[in-house]
């Protein structure tokens, strides 16, 4: 592909880098917190302060009742306990409300109330252990087992790492003194891991009434982190997050005995209709207004090892839209960035029939979709209602989707589209990270980049690189968006590709476990972004 030397783009066109960000007022202490962080005897004791929480088994499932209602939330009492033992100054010195009973929800008062607080976000709940995967385990779920390297157990990496790093910095910076100029808000929730329904709704209703609308300077909850890609370590801070919607399809047709069998049954045409669908993804681009794309061109501007192809395709984006579709032809083949770009779909429940010689009157499945950041709700309906249609005319069914009557067909067959569990959202509104009101992105990118020097007593501007990111999940966030403008999915967890338990640790699944080096790095991003963040005026 030509390319001309006018087009010809920068490393700081592609990808503008901040300088790493270190306290100036509060050198001498943060100085003083990272001797600590480096010895062993802190080492020790952060192991122990993370194994203590793993060791709570602090489950949440789905369809629980209410709090109040459900005894399985009790177990967040033994959370708190554990909690107030393990971090004495922390609440003899923050103030505490417990919203919905087991929300915490902390304030480290500042002493210039002019100042946006802080807000720092983790949830205290775990991904449920089934019983038939306990001895899968190399270490008990539970036990917090440290095996001279890692931290074993759930929750050890997601989300109590984030948590616990937190509390222990908070613990250390109040042992050494320190009094924030900025006030610290942190919003610990108990239900992430179930949608965040009880825990993180409650917690932003509260913190509504009490601060008001955008009313924090920037918000810090669990995400990405940083790996090596193409011979650079790369930090992704997640500016914004995907969208959500449970599409459910619901079928009834007449019953009757199976041996004087319809041309289909319920369960026929469910199947039908399902077959469509996956015959018909959504339409997938990339576009320059893509996360994606500020990634790819991270990578091209300071990557070293990225294949030629791919670095010409993205260069030649800068200024062409051929470019991005030469993108597309590489990264397209690969699922992971097809999901981060598109509307995804993935047909996860079904059920129908409830006897061999009975014709099923009813089947229904439900189909989930994390909507692509350029899209939105009314066009995940739409491509649905349209991609069912013809079969709906086909089959004779009357078709209604999402309210709206789409085909008469006979009145005993029907076909019915919904939200099947009321949840939907859109898309995430986008933290600004160029241009005006990128200055907390600047300020995050400066923090991580002194953090990782720092870890690894080294110096400069370029020895980790930082990209705009996003994730293919959501988290606690979808709740704060009228708290701030200005919100990170990041918690500065390394993930080496030799992890044991995968890159992320075994999250969600067995064998979660946290190295525990990496655990020491994220209490010290907590350390350098609470005392940056006291120090910057935006």
């Amino acid at each position: 592909m030509a390319c001309g030397l006018a087009h010809e783009p920068t490393a700081d066109s592609l990808c503008p880098q901040a300088t790493a960000t270190y306290p100036v007022q509060n050198a001498a202490l943060w100085e003083d917190l990272n001797t600590l962080i480096g010895t062993d005897a802190f080492k020790t004791k952060a192991i122990d302060w993370l194994a203590g929480a793993v060791q709570v088994p602090s489950e949440s499932f789905d369809n629980m009742d209410p709090v109040g209602v459900d005894p399985r939330w009790e177990v967040f009492e033994s959370m708190h306990k554990y909690l107030a033992d393990a971090f004495p100054l922390v609440h003899k010195t923050l103030s505490l409300t417990k919203v919905n009973t087991y929300g915490l929800l902390y304030e480290w008062t500042g002493s210039d109330a002019s100042l946006k607080p802080l807000l720092l976000a983790a949830h205290q709940d775990v991904v449920p252990v089934h019983p038939n995967t306990v001895d899968e385990w190399d270490h008990p779920p539970f036990s917090g087992y440290f095996d001279g390297t890692r931290i074993w157990g759930r929750g050890s990496f997601d989300d109590k790492s984030g948590l616990i790093g937190i509390l222990i910095i908070i613990e250390s910076l109040l042992e050494k003194g320190f009094k924030p100029t900025r006030t610290v808000v942190l919003s610990f929730g108990f239900d992430e891991e179930t949608s965040g329904l009880q825990g993180a709704a409650s917690l932003a209703k509260a913190m509504l009434g009490i601060y008001g609308k955008d009313a924090f300077e920037l918000i810090v909850d669990e995400g990405s982190g940083y790996t090596e890609v193409y011979g650079i370590p790369l930090a992704t801070p997640g500016i914004v997050e995907k969208g959500y919607l449970d599409t459910k399809l619901e079928i009834a047709a007449p019953g009757g005995h199976s041996s004087i069998p319809p041309s289909h049954t319920s369960i026929g045409m469910l199947a039908a209709l399902l077959t469509e669908l996956e015959n018909n993804p959504f339409p997938l681009k990339l576009s320059k207004e893509d996360v994606v794309y500020d990634n790819l061109q991270c990578l091209a501007a300071h990557g070293k090892d990225v294949p030629k192809k791919l670095r010409d395709a993205i260069e030649w984006s800068s200024y062409s839209s051929k470019g991005l579709r030469a993108i597309e032809k590489i990264i397209f083949k690969d699922q992971f960035y097809r999901s981060l770009v598109g509307t995804t779909q993935a047909i996860d429940l079904i059920n129908g029939g409830v006897k061999t010689n009975a014709l099923p009157e009813q089947a229904w499945a439900v189909v989930n979709h994390r909507i692509s950041i350029l899209s939105s709700i009314d066009a995940t309906i739409a491509h649905d209602t349209k991609t069912f249609k013809k079969l709906a005319k086909e089959f004779n069914l009357t078709y209604t989707s999402f309210g709206e009557v789409i085909n008469e067909g006979a009145p005993e067959k029907t076909l019915v589209l919904s939200d099947a569990f009321g949840n939907a959202l859109r898309p995430a509104p986008r933290t600004p990270s160029a241009g005006e009101g990128a200055a907390p992105y600047e300020l995050i990118s400066g923090t991580i980049k002194a953090t990782f020097n720092a870890h690894r007593g080294i110096e400069g501007d370029n020895n980790i690189a930082v990209s705009p990111g996003m994730m293919t999940g959501n988290t606690d966030t979808r709740y704060y968006w009228d708290l701030s403008s200005h919100i990170f999915r990041y918690n500065h967890h390394g993930t080496p590709a030799d992890s044991a338990g995968g890159t992320l640790g075994g999250v969600h699944t067995v064998n979660e476990n946290i190295p525990v080096d990496s655990f020491l790095e994220v209490i010290r991003f907590f350390s350098t972004l609470i005392l940056n963040t006291d120090e910057a005026r935006f």
